[in-house]
């Protein structure tokens, strides 16, 4: 089964596939859209679920170092309930502290510029989301 790894933020959404055999996220690309703008961010996420036959949505669920659901929750439960009420597919949410982070600083050490982390960030973050999840099933 193929999966989506999606890292949602205010203006963009990075997104990562697995492979048939749910082994290994590899990063696909970003969606850019007007701020909030989750209809744009639907419409996009739909056409590389058809593109690339996905069967499950992995989604990175904000939260703070305590645990409790961040500042941007209900906007991703939002845009959970739309991938499911119009794709009709399974959307798991998966804790995503530090995703971001871990993003960048692998990034350093690949030794890229600031300018080059900044248009990849989002897509290694829904890396990091989907191959975490991918992990967890191993076990």
């Amino acid at each position: 089964m193929k999966l989506l790894g999606l890292d949602l933020g205010t203006k963009t959404l990075g997104m990562a596939v697995s492979d048939p055999l749910e082994i290994i996220a590899t990063p696909v690309g970003t969606i850019h859209f007007a701020e909030r703008d989750l209809a744009f961010a639907l419409n996009e996420t739909e056409k590389i679920i058809r593109e690339k036959g996905i069967q499950k949505i992995v989604l990175g669920l904000p939260k703070h170092m305590s645990g409790d659901v961040g500042t941007l929750g209900d906007y991703v439960y939002e845009f959970k309930k739309m991938l499911e009420d119009k794709l009709q597919l399974e959307v798991v949410l998966i804790d995503e502290r530090l995703t971001s982070k871990l993003a960048n600083q692998t990034m350093l050490l690949a030794d890229l510029s600031r300018q080059k982390r900044k248009t990849k960030v989002d897509k290694i973050a829904a890396t990091f989301i989907l191959q975490t999840y991918l992990d967890m099933k191993k076990k």
